[in-house]
């Protein structure tokens, strides 16, 4: 892997323009995510609801885990 001390200086702003703006990436990448699934639907009977309910909160974690991982790799 290539040191930070290696690479050119328009490199190097690029990556710290990024790393200061991972929170605000994510944050946009969330909240258009969570409009597609602000859409509402009828006639769904109570095993849909539970369904539902169990996708949102693995969802919630997919998510969660994710922005983790970004952070984690964003850090030096």
């Amino acid at each position: 892997m290539v040191s930070m001390d290696e690479l050119p200086e328009s490199i190097k702003k690029c990556l710290k323009i990024l790393e200061e703006n991972i929170d605000i990436l994510s944050n946009v990448e969330l909240d258009l995510e969570d409009q597609k699934e602000d859409e509402l639907t009828s006639g769904l009977e109570l095993h849909d609801l539970y369904d539902m309910t169990d996708d949102v909160a693995e969802s919630t974690k997919l998510k969660r885990a994710e922005f983790s991982l970004m952070r984690r790799k964003a850090d030096p």
